[in-house]
């Protein structure tokens, strides 16, 4: 005999609530009934939050309104902001004040559904918006390396149309490390770390234990699920895509690209766009779906993991239980759209979990290319740095590896002598790499010297300050790259030097090197 309880609520009162028992012969039938009373209330779901989107475009002019006026005002305020006067609560579109039906207590903390905005500039009418949730881990952290390997080689265009949000629980710990990391990239707005107000969260004591967990791993997996939802939900309004990440994981340094371009092939009718296939790394939604997505979430956060629930969504929509699990699959499948090869990599090793050790690796990843070759001149290379290992400076010049290094101090120096001297049109030195995007050279400048030494008394005239042993400083490192052109005034060049002004507090890496010489 089965039993199943359903209720269904449309403006907090029931819409449908039965008990059904049945003997065995009448069991097919009886759930293929409920599966499409359910999938019909879904799709009404997912029509009603739409028909709300002109709902949410007049709450968010408002929450415009307000920061504005709050940011032009010359009169002190206190640093919260003052929901309570828009009076949200009756105009919020249905996915937000779903969360009153799933999260019963959130009625006695009506704010607490909006997140506390640590730093960024909440910026919005991006294409892709990615978010990536964090906590502090008991041995090792991954956050500041996952950052520096998505803002790897992020050109202008794409900074100007992407946020990243950084979702924390430990605001003083990891909050302060991204802002001393980061200050650019928070400053320009692309990215945002918030954090949710302490009411948001139900008691998490006695929850049931389910499929042999303990009580403390329940208890994560729980709070996890309401991470990724808040995460989801804030994320909505502010651009088309959603990209879910972890915080330990790298990323291919094109990412971005190959995103849109595979996500244009596709017709309208996905759901998933998956680029890993590592638990919920690397999913894509179309930003319209979150809210239906959060519902179903909400409906069993405390039941199973968050990549569990996104699957038995997909059955939910799609598969017939009159028919086979091959069916299904290949229903599911046509919603959930994998992209090979994968374009992030899992590489934590300490679990959020304390105790938890994973050793999760995605096969499709395949190897990162972690350094770029090009034809130089030949020249003498020499380096004050200490070497780590075969990561010469001689492999990065001659591009067949890259070159690794302890932490430089003030003085070091890294240095190119031509064998003849050359006339030098442009530049390029790149630090870090995407394994290490974090070990890059810091206040570091870029210097040449001149084959007619007459030039360096007449330095002034480029506006390039001269060394005391006869450099012309011409450049400088900027988040971990030099790149530039050579007044061709300067004539023929017998060196060029990289010279480390202060002490680092990370390795160094030069992964690309490159000098274009002009032709003859």
């Amino acid at each position: 005999c089965i039993l199943i309880f359903i209720v269904f609520f449309t403006k907090g009162k029931p819409l449908h609530n039965y008990t059904l028992q049945c003997d065995k012969g009448h069991q097919d039938l009886a759930l293929t009934y409920q599966f499409l009373e359910l999938r019909q209330r879904l799709l009404y779901a997912e029509k009603e939050n739409k028909k709300r989107s002109e709902e949410l475009s007049h709450a968010l002019d408002e929450i415009k309104h307000v920061v504005a006026k709050r940011m032009n005002s010359t009169t002190n305020h206190t640093d919260d902001m003052k929901w309570k006067g828009l009076n949200l609560t009756r105009k919020l579109p249905v996915h937000l004040t779903n969360m009153y039906y799933y999260l019963p207590h959130l009625r006695e903390y009506e704010d607490a559904i909006f997140p506390n905005v640590i730093f960024g500039q909440q910026r919005t009418g991006v294409s892709l918006v990615i978010g990536i949730p964090t906590v502090k881990r008991e041995k090792q952290h991954y956050l500041i390396n996952t950052l520096h390997s998505l803002l790897y080689e992020f050109s202008e265009e794409q900074k100007n149309d992407c946020v990243i949000i950084i979702f924390v629980a430990e605001v003083s710990f990891i909050a302060e490390s991204v802002k001393t990391s980061f200050p650019r990239e928070i400053q320009s707005g692309v990215l945002e770390v918030i954090s949710p107000p302490a009411s948001y969260y139900p008691d998490l004591s006695n929850l049931k234990q389910t499929f042999g967990d303990s009580e403390d791993r329940v208890r994560w997996r729980t709070k996890q699920n309401l991470d990724y939802s808040f995460l989801m939900l804030y994320a909505k309004p502010k651009g088309t895509f959603y990209l879910q990440l972890e915080d330990d994981i790298i990323a291919k340094p094109d990412y971005i690209q190959r995103i849109k371009t595979f996500a244009a092939k596709q017709s309208q009718d996905w759901m998933i766009l998956e680029f890993s296939q590592l638990g919920f790394i690397g999913k894509l939604f179309k930003s319209e779906d979150l809210p239906l997505i959060v519902d179903f979430f909400l409906m069993f956060y405390k039941d199973k993991p968050i990549d569990w629930l996104i699957d038995h969504l997909l059955w939910v929509k799609v598969c017939n239980p009159e028919k086979d699990a091959v069916h299904c699959e290949k229903e599911k499948a046509k919603l959930r759209i994998r992209a090979k090869p994968s374009l992030f990599q899992h590489v934590g090793t300490y679990s959020s979990l304390a105790g938890k050790i994973q050793n999760l690796k995605d096969k499709d990843f395949g190897k990162n290319v972690l350094h770029k070759a090009h034809n130089n001149p030949p020249a003498k290379v020499d380096t004050s740095l200490r070497i780590y290992q075969k990561y010469t400076l001689e492999n990065v010049y001659k591009g067949k590896d890259y070159f690794w290094a302890s932490a430089p101090v003030a003085g070091d120096y890294i240095s190119f002598t031509f064998l003849n001297p050359l006339k030098v049109e442009k530049y390029l030195f790149r630090s870090g790499n995407v394994e290490h995007p974090g070990d890059k050279l810091f206040n570091t400048t870029v210097e040449v010297l001149p084959a007619d030494v007459k030039l360096v008394e007449n330095g002034s005239k480029f506006n390039y300050p001269a060394t005391k042993d006869g450099y012309l400083k011409i450049g400088a490192f900027e988040n971990g790259i030099a790149e530039g052109s050579i007044n061709q005034s300067i004539g023929k060049i017998q060196a060029i030097r990289l010279s480390v002004n202060s002490d680092s507090p990370v390795w160094a890496i030069l992964s690309e090197v490159s000098m274009l010489i002009k032709a003859i």
